[in-house]
């Protein structure tokens, strides 16, 4: 196999054929990282600025001290990792619903996994994300009814394009009310948007979340040219 090229690992799941690849890029040189499902493209390690933007905004008017945070998604591992970055994390659950994508970071496939791996503030929890923000047990399995300082969400693709319908009550009141109960008070709920900013869902935050904004982050696309967006909401628990 070419060196410009590698799929990593490749898998059925029930969501559908899932495959790791590897490829040199021609302007940098450097290795680029990506996920499939299916035919879709699910994520890049060239496009990273919203993951990382996702924890930054959503820690940003925290506490000093002693956050507990939970993440759903693990991916590549970018939206945990800079969780793993900020001083005042303790611990950080991932809540990542195919085996094959934790496996790819025990095994240390993906650029970031090694990190992860070695920090004993991080654990990563094969599970269903939407279905746990229903159950009393929770986002942490080991320790049920426990609460966060911050939940991170980046799994669909925006409130509106989800990967799974089930996932559309989660952004329906009753869904958000169910994830602000996961949340301690003052805690807050940030989640990835890979659509403009939606006014509407925006309104719906609001009838949960005290104050919610729409951020929307910039970056640049060398495959488009020009500069992308990706847009993270954020907003406090009432």
């Amino acid at each position: 196999m070419s060196a410009r090229f590698e799929e990593i690992d490749w898998r059925p799941t029930p969501l559908g054929d899932i495959s790791l690849r590897r490829r040199r890029d021609p302007a940098s040189g450097d290795d680029v990282y990506e996920v499939k499902l299916g035919d879709e493209f699910l994520m890049s390690s060239l496009f990273t600025a919203g993951e990382i933007a996702l924890t930054r905004l959503g820690l940003a008017q925290l506490p000093d001290a002693d956050l507990d945070v939970a993440v759903g998604g693990l991916g590549l591992g970018y939206t945990a990792q800079t969780a793993l970055d900020d001083s005042r994390v303790r611990s950080l659950v991932v809540v990542e619903a195919l085996g094959e994508v934790i496996e790819w970071h025990q095994r240390h496939l993906v650029p970031l996994s090694a990190r992860l791996s070695s920090d004993p503030r991080c654990r990563l929890v094969q599970g269903d994300f939407f279905a746990a923000v229903g159950d009393p047990v929770g986002l942490d399995p080991q320790s049920p009814g426990r609460r966060f300082h911050a939940v991170l969400l980046d799994i669909d693709h925006s409130p509106r394009h989800v990967l799974n319908s089930r996932h559309a009550a989660l952004y329906q009141p009753p869904g958000l009310q169910a994830l602000a109960g996961h949340l301690h008070p003052d805690g807050v709920f940030a989640l990835w948007s890979n659509d403009p900013p939606d006014a509407e869902f925006t309104a719906t935050l609001a009838e949960v979340f005290a104050a919610p904004e729409a951020h929307v982050v910039d970056f640049d696309n060398p495959l488009q040219g020009g500069t992308s967006t990706n847009t993270v909401y954020v907003a406090r628990k009432k």
